[in-house]
């Protein structure tokens, strides 16, 4: 069962090769009604000032990720150190800072792979894994900052007519082992690697522990174990699987064989005259699907147990939403802005606890460590 509630938008709402196949895609594909707007509680929280401290010489571009190890080490992927011309320039930069915010040491300079971030992970044994989106590589650093693995490979800058991806309609068939415009990547408790592959290829990838690649799912489209944009992606300790599959407007929850389970759809109540980070107000169909519509995934966080939340983020309105495993919406907060507390484009974000959010955001260029007060 989906949390999905097919009801209009109220005027006055306020506030390739092993392939698998998610059961019951065909029987399940569904339109898009328009949703019921409800309303939930709003949580207070507060926002930490002057959380990193950077050398007088370094600055954040726009930061797509951020991630934490088990010291409480700060990770932040970001789209600074920007070399070569505007259009195709290289901007990726995978930085250290310590639980006090200050500044520890880069990670990877002048990488082969780095072209632009998207996202950067650690796993249990304080692993870093960046996600490359314009080199269309998984990059696995061992604790020291030593390339361990790598996944994936760009385009040889030698070929000729390499070059910007394209988009072609129907798309090219996926490959084994290759990624175009990679996003994120998870593990299970057996430390499979699930890799979201992303822009173009809109599936799930699965690796395991010693690196060997043993299945993918989903293909583009709008039905259940389809993606549009498998964007973030999360494991729960049930070993369940959530992809934002952000331009569908939903969070699909898969087992670990791939099959479906249920999806998420984050259908709650917002003011139509708030503040849009940047650019014009979503309208008509872009209020029921497409990254700008309400309620679409960005990121996904789970917070760690006994009682694990799912939190996902939008970036209209700008919100962050607290809920349960199942998708039961138990709370939001925040909106977009520049200021401290406001969101600017939320990209990833890691749930330290139900009461402890770190975002990495795109339009401030910058991580905000969130504290939450649920009443």
């Amino acid at each position: 069962m989906t949390s999905r509630r097919s009801f209009m938008f109220g005027a006055a709402a306020m506030g390739c090769c092993g392939h698998l196949l998610a059961s019951g895609a065909a029987a399940l594909a569904q339109s898009a009604p328009a949703p019921v707007l409800r309303n939930v509680p709003r949580i207070r929280y507060e926002s930490v000032p002057n959380l990193l401290t950077l050398p007088d010489d370094l600055y954040l571009g726009e930061c797509p990720g951020v991630a934490l190890n088990s010291k409480g080490h700060i990770f932040v992927f970001s789209r600074g150190n920007s070399t070569g011309p505007a259009y195709a320039a290289t901007a990726a930069q995978l930085l250290e800072f310590g639980p006090d915010g200050k500044f520890i040491r880069e990670i990877g300079h002048n990488l082969y792979a780095w072209s632009f971030a998207h996202t950067v992970k650690v796993d249990r044994y304080d692993n870093i894994w960046a996600t490359d989106k314009g080199s269309d590589m998984v990059i696995k650093f061992n604790p020291s900052g030593r390339v361990d693995m790598v996944f994936g490979r760009k385009l040889e800058a030698s070929d000729e007519g390499t070059g910007p991806l394209k988009h072609p309609n129907p798309p090219l068939p996926a490959e084994t082992g290759r990624f175009r415009q990679v996003t994120d990547v998870a593990w299970d408790s057996d430390d499979n690697a699930y890799i979201s592959d992303g822009y173009i290829n809109s599936r799930v990838a699965k690796v395991d522990k010693n690196g060997k690649w043993i299945a993918s799912w989903g293909t583009p489209g709008t039905a259940p174990g389809q993606f549009q944009l498998p964007h973030s992606i999360a494991v729960d300790a049930q070993n369940r699987i959530y992809v934002a599959d952000r331009t569908n407007r939903r969070i699909q929850v898969f087992n670990t064989k791939g099959e479906f389970i249920r999806q998420i759809h984050m259908d709650i109540a917002y003011d139509p005259n708030t503040y849009v980070a940047i650019g014009d107000r979503p309208t008509g169909n872009a209020l029921l699907s497409g990254n700008m519509a309400p309620g679409s995934p960005w990121a996904v966080a789970i917070s760690p147990g006994p009682k694990q939340y799912l939190f996902a983020a939008d970036a209209y309105p700008g919100r962050i939403y607290k809920m349960t495993l199942d998708g039961e919406v138990v709370g939001v907060l925040g909106e977009s802005g520049k200021k401290l507390g406001q969101f600017g484009w939320i990209h990833e974000m890691i749930a330290v606890s139900e009461t402890e959010l770190y975002v990495a955001e795109i339009l401030n260029w910058r991580v905000q460590k969130l504290i939450l007060h649920p009443s």
